[in-house]
């Protein structure tokens, strides 16, 4: 089961995405879900770069 938890609220959005779909479907479902959060991401890694003084993010690695 992959799990999705957005909040929203104050100004503040947090989106996490953890889990995998067991192979149900030869990891299609696993794969598309991990490249719209991983596109999302880098998109909003891009906007940062281009304005800094707008815009901060902070990637961590587990």
């Amino acid at each position: 089961m992959i799990r999705i938890r957005a909040r929203l609220g104050d100004g503040h959005t947090s989106i996490e995405v953890d889990g995998h779909e067991g192979h149900v479907l030869d990891g299609r479902v696993c794969a598309a879900v991990s490249a719209i959060a991983q596109t999302a991401l880098l998109g909003l890694e891009q906007v940062a770069a281009q304005h800094p003084d707008l815009v901060s993010i902070e990637i961590t690695q587990e």
